[in-house]
C-alpha cells in the first residue's frame, strides 16, 4: 500500500498542493527521485505554480537501501507501479499529469492513453524521453508513441544520445505530442561550454515549457 511517506511532495511555498496542479516525476533508470536532475527540475517547477510529486520504483529504493547500483528491470515490468501512484492520487480526487526523467517518463508514456481514456490523468511530460540506446538508432522506442491520443510534451536536448533532433524529426510521431528543444542539450539538457547556452537557461527553458503546457492543459478543461 502506498502512503504519503512514499512520496517527495513539494509546492509553492504557501500554496496547498491540492490547490495547484499536481505533476507526477518518475526518476530515470540511473539516479531516484532525489538525483541532481530532479531535485534542480523539481525547485524550477514550483516556483512556476506546480506541485511535483517524486517517488523511486522498488529497484532504486532497494539499491539506495543497500547503498548499491542495481540494473532496473525492463520498462514493461514498472507500469504497474506507476499506475499504482496514479490511483493513490486519483483515489484522492485528483487528474495529475503523468512524467518523468528518462526510463520514468517513458513508462509513464506507456500508461498514458489507457490513464487519459479512463480520465485519470490530464496529460503526460517527458524529460529526455530514451527515443533509441545510445549508438543504436534504429532501436527505436516509439511504436506507441504513433498514435498516443492523451496530450503529451517532450523537452528533449538537441543532441540527447537517446534521441537527437535531427532524428527524432523525422520520425513518425502523434501530433498530439508536443515539443520543447533545448539548445545544445545532452541527454541531462547540459550544452558544450563552446555553444554559449548554459544548463541553467536550459533546464529554466525546460521548466517554462512544462509550465506553459500545463496551464494550457488546465485553461481548456475549464473551458
Amino acid at each position: 500500500m502506498i502512503t504519503a511517506q512514499d512520496w517527495l511532495l513539494d509546492a509553492p511555498a504557501g500554496r496547498d498542493p491540492d490547490a495547484v496542479p499536481l505533476l507526477i516525476l518518475a526518476h530515470g533508470a540511473g539516479a531516484g527521485m532525489r538525483g541532481a536532475f530532479m531535485e534542480k527540475m523539481t525547485r524550477r517547477l514550483i516556483d512556476r505554480g506546480l506541485a511535483v510529486a517524486r517517488f523511486n520504483f522498488a529497484y532504486m529504493a532497494r539499491a539506495e537501501r543497500e547503498g548499491r547500483r542495481i540494473a532496473p528491470p525492463r520498462a514493461e515490468r514498472l507500469m504497474d507501479e506507476y499506475r499504482v501512484r496514479v490511483a493513490y492520487w486519483t483515489e484522492r480526487g485528483r487528474r495529475p499529469f503523468i512524467g518523468g526523467k528518462s526510463m520514468g517518463g517513458r513508462v509513464a508514456s506507456m500508461l498514458a492513453d489507457e490513464l487519459f481514456a479512463a480520465d485519470a490523468i490530464s496529460g503526460l511530460v517527458c524529460l529526455g524521453y530514451p527515443f533509441h540506446p545510445p549508438g543504436r538508432p534504429r532501436n527505436l522506442r516509439t511504436d506507441h508513441l504513433k498514435s498516443l491520443r492523451a496530450p503529451a510534451l517532450v523537452c528533449q536536448g538537441d543532441r540527447d544520445p537517446f534521441g537527437r533532433r535531427d532524428e527524432v524529426e523525422g520520425y513518425a510521431l502523434s501530433d498530439t505530442i508536443r515539443f520543447c528543444w533545448l539548445p545544445d542539450g545532452d541527454h541531462d539538457f547540459k550544452p558544450r561550454v563552446k555553444s554559449g547556452e548554459t544548463w541553467a537557461g536550459n533546464m529554466d527553458m525546460a521548466a517554462d515549457c512544462v509550465a506553459d503546457f500545463i496551464g494550457a492543459r488546465m485553461n481548456a478543461s475549464d473551458a
